[in-house]
């Protein structure tokens, strides 16, 4: 949709009416801004035409009904390209993508004095906000990609103050391994330990090598010979495409039956690298 071409519309007209209808109201109010319609008045929402848009506004229809509000909704064919335009109007997102631009560039100057947790808390937040932004950005402008490289220019800074060794993710296969070859064996990796290297020590000390011994490496250069690196470049367990060492380690030694070990796996790789948000996070950066 981000062509000037004109397009089809869906118009979703609605009547929540009477005092009791306050919580339809709330309902209604966030479901439509969760999919980013365009308000043309009071009770008459607009949405580029999709069949994923119409699915949606059908269940918002069906919820409209059960509250005992009445809606209906319209195709609206290609309009004029004045009024085409008038209604892309609706879709503006600028504001809300100069907003992060400007508080991405607010962190990057408190960099100096914020912790590793806070600034990266702040950074997950502020991506957070650009993709909810990004997934209704239905018309993309200059704003948006001023938005985007802005991030991605504040996260390598983050990961060059705090996590300057950050292992690259290799082109590698992870291989099946045989969990009675590691056992009571030196492993090693950076300091300043973050959420990857945590897990993935407590992993191996839990559920691969109950004997293990660990060494913390000022330098990743410095590990010896006779050591398992993990979580640095060229360590013998890193990052393999988008798997964090953590998945790794888990599906090197055959632990993906276990699902609780796959739901710590999501939670370390949201922590570490980004992507699904897992509720459980901010308990477990938080330790």
């Amino acid at each position: 949709m981000n062509d000037n071409n004109p397009i089809a519309w869906l118009l979703l007209l609605t009547n929540l009416a009477g005092r009791s209808a306050s919580t339809p109201r709330v309902r209604l109010w966030r479901a439509m801004k969760e999919l980013g319609a365009g308000t043309l008045r009071d009770g008459v929402s607009l949405l580029p035409a999709s069949e994923q848009h119409r699915d949606k506004l059908i269940a918002v229809r069906t919820q409209i009904e059960t509250d005992g509000g009445t809606a209906w909704l319209f195709d609206l064919p290609e309009q004029s390209s004045e009024a085409e335009e008038e209604l892309r109007r609706l879709f503006d997102r600028s504001v809300a993508f100069r907003e992060i631009e400007a508080e991405a560039a607010a962190l990057q100057s408190e960099l100096p004095i914020l912790d590793e947790t806070a600034a990266r808390r702040r950074l997950r937040q502020l991506e957070r906000e650009f993709d909810a932004i990004a997934s209704i950005d239905f018309f993309p402008g200059p704003t948006s990609d001023k938005a985007r490289p802005a991030l991605e220019e504040l996260k390598t800074l983050v990961n060059g103050l705090f996590s300057p060794e950050e292992p690259s993710a290799s082109k590698g296969v992870v291989q099946r391994l045989d969990v009675r070859r590691y056992r009571a064996r030196v492993w090693a990796t950076r300091r300043r330990l973050w959420v990857d290297r945590v897990a993935s020590a407590w992993l191996i000390r839990r559920f691969i090598d109950t004997e293990a011994r660990f060494l913390w490496l000022e330098k990743p250069r410095y590990c010896p010979g006779n050591a398992l690196g993990f979580d640095f470049d060229g360590a013998a367990f890193t990052h393999v495409y988008d798997r964090v060492t953590f998945e790794v380690l888990v599906a090197s030694f055959g632990l993906e039956t276990d699902p609780g070990l796959n739901q710590l796996g999501r939670l370390v790789h949201y922590l570490d690298v980004g992507g699904l948000p897992v509720a459980e996070a901010a308990g477990f950066e938080a330790v």
